[in-house]
């Protein structure tokens, strides 16, 4: 999706992002972002592509017609201080979900990993730092992938998300996880844009490999912050094409950006947007998804692939039997000999 020309200008622009304000950050990115919504129309929040089924595809566990994750971002400090409210607003109707934490930017302490997980939610990485770094070169990924797999083991956590969603699915062979949660289906906004175009996982095979989870759903910061949506109207347009697909609908959000008390500041969003997403959910489609946890959906699809391989090898099998009793059968016709 993304020309080499816009990968220079985000590139560019995240070199020289630690000198600029935080006001004037967001005034440049969302400036380009209202730009690139009327340029990408035709193919976000909807890339009609994205919605062919996998081969194969017999649908999600008990029959639900499309799969829910919620997953989010702690990007900064502040948005560990408010895990817990965020948490305990998804306890509240009845959901669990992912943080993914930076492993070194700020202070996660054990006590909330702690917390989370024995209520049933899960913990991801989301790299060392929260820059493009990681991507620089192999060689830079190659050395940040043995610190990233240090926490992965350290937490005793199988996911990971890359910083600013860049990816590079070869390099990350190099990490110990079950699934990498760093693409989207269409997403012309983050720097770098190339969609997956498919609104299901991706099995990433071979000895180093993970199952790939796509967001599906646009990023909070991008709606509400980027765009300054006043309302979920795209959140809930782009669950019901998912819904009524049978794929996967992923979202990020982040507590960095939520305003759970008082007046958002001029990068926060009001918690109650997020509430009503969740409302929406339980209310219109009742009883239609599968609501799971990102290692959840990871190893019901590898048991998929798994389930997949030992059919193919069955039907292969069968058609070998089945030629060698036709050659007998030809031998025992008249003028035959065994």
């Amino acid at each position: 999706m993304g020309s080499i020309y816009e990968e220079a200008l985000a590139r560019a622009y995240y070199h020289i992002k630690p000198f600029l304000p935080r006001r004037v950050q967001i005034g440049i990115r969302s400036t380009v972002a209202r730009a690139k919504r009327k340029m990408y129309q035709e193919t976000w929040p909807i890339d009609r592509c994205a919605a062919v089924r996998p081969d194969g595809w017999r649908g999600w566990p008990d029959g639900k017609e499309f799969a829910f994750v919620l997953t989010h971002d702690v990007d900064t400090a502040r948005g560990v201080q408010r895990c817990g409210e965020l948490m305990d607003l998804e306890r509240e109707l009845g959901f669990v979900s992912s943080f993914n934490f930076v492993a070194q930017d700020y202070n996660t302490p054990a006590e909330l990993r702690k917390t989370l997980e024995g209520n049933g939610f899960e913990v991801g990485v989301h790299g060392i730092e929260h820059s493009r770094k990681l991507y620089e070169s192999e060689a830079t990924f190659a050395g940040q992938a043995a610190q990233i797999n240090a926490y992965l083991r350290k937490w005793g956590v199988v996911g990971f998300r890359s910083p600013c969603m860049y990816h590079n699915f070869q390099w990350l062979r190099d990490l110990e996880i079950v699934y990498d949660a760093s693409s989207f289906d269409t997403d012309p906004f983050e720097p770098q844009s190339d969609g997956v175009r498919t609104i299901f996982p991706i099995t990433m095979p071979g000895k180093d490999g993970f199952v790939e989870l796509p967001y599906t759903l646009p990023q909070d910061f991008t709606l509400f912050v980027l765009l300054k949506e006043t309302g979920i109207g795209v959140w809930k347009e782009k669950l019901r094409w998912v819904a009524e697909h049978g794929g996967m609908a992923l979202v990020i959000t982040h507590p960095d950006y939520i305003c759970f008390s008082g007046t958002p500041r001029f990068e926060e969003y009001p918690a109650e947007y997020y509430r009503e997403l969740l409302l929406h959910l339980k209310e219109e489609y009742a009883g239609r998804y599968w609501q799971a946890l990102p290692r959840e959906v990871a190893h019901f699809w590898s048991e998929r692939e798994t389930a997949a391989a030992g059919t193919t090898e069955r039907e292969e099998a069968t058609v070998e039997v089945t030629a060698e009793v036709a050659g007998t059968e030809e031998l025992l016709q008249p003028g035959g000999t065994v």
